[in-house]
């Protein structure tokens, strides 16, 4: 890996380890960093295929109240490095090469949940520094706090990635054959449960009366194998424009009135 790669692949780490925090550009959610690392070290499809799988296990990972979630950012560049690393030397990757990554990426993620904290702790004194600041007036000195405050988010996931570029790719790729079938296996079937968990969460936050319909109907169309991933899009489109017209249809019409269940306002109507 040439010195401008390596310089690239850190860069994506800076930005995804900012985004952890920032959350507008996305850098951080595994389907843009490891299409990012996949793209700059010449392995775009691994990269594209490893970020989808890992996104299915981050839909869930969200912070909620005082609990912090698992460490997308740094399971998402570390795992893509790993896997871009065991891939030196080869013409393609196999469906083993992304199930170990995989593996990998989870509990990376419980790593970065403690590199998070561990940042974040140090921040605290960052902010009575602004406070300090903000009340002698001195805007300037906020900004350059709030931006070094972000830069250690940065350093965060870049410094770890760094590291992992400069070890050679054949003690990665010894490491990963090293690695004894349970412990993979085992790692891969907790990856598995970890993304059942993270469709649930998902499920629970969205689920009400009107949407369980269309879950059952996904979930039995899904499982006709002659309709592919493009042919489930479109009729989720579909599924999603017919359930907007229906409750433009039951919000204004006079009988029902518009009371949230659009199917219902109609048949009211009638």
């Amino acid at each position: 890996m040439n010195i401008v790669t390596i310089i690239l692949v850190v860069l994506v780490a800076f930005l995804a380890g900012m985004e952890g925090i920032l959350d507008e550009f996305q850098f951080h959610q595994p389907l843009v960093a490891c299409t990012l690392i996949g793209l700059v070290t010449g392995h775009l499809e691994a990269g594209v295929v490893l970020g989808g799988s890992l996104q299915m296990i981050a839909l869930g990972w969200a912070n909620i109240g005082a609990a912090v979630a698992p460490d997308a950012a740094l399971a998402s560049v570390a795992s893509a490095i790993i896997l871009v690393l065991g891939l030196e030397g080869k013409t393609g990757f196999t469906k083993g090469d992304i199930s170990t990554a995989i593996a990998i990426a989870v509990p990376l993620a419980v790593a970065g949940l403690v590199l998070t904290m561990v940042v974040r702790t140090l921040a605290v004194p960052v902010v009575h520094i602004m406070d300090s600041a903000a009340e002698e007036g001195d805007y300037k000195k906020v900004e350059l706090w709030h931006i070094l405050a972000v830069v250690m988010q940065g350093l965060r996931i870049a410094i770890p990635a760094g590291a992992l570029l400069f070890i050679p790719a054949d003690v990665v790729q010894g490491a990963l054959a090293a690695m004894p079938a349970w412990l993979t296996d085992g790692m891969a079937i907790g990856g598995g449960m970890v993304v059942a968990v993270g469709y649930a969460m998902v499920i629970n936050m969205m689920a009400t009366k009107e949407v369980w319909p269309f879950f059952a109907i996904g979930f039995v169309v899904a499982a006709i194998t002659e309709i592919t991933l493009i042919g489930l899009g479109v009729l989720g489109v579909a599924l999603a424009l017919i359930y907007l017209n229906l409750s433009k249809m039951g919000g204004t019409s006079g009988g029902g009135g518009g009371h949230g269940d659009p199917l219902d306002s109609i048949l009211n109507d009638y």
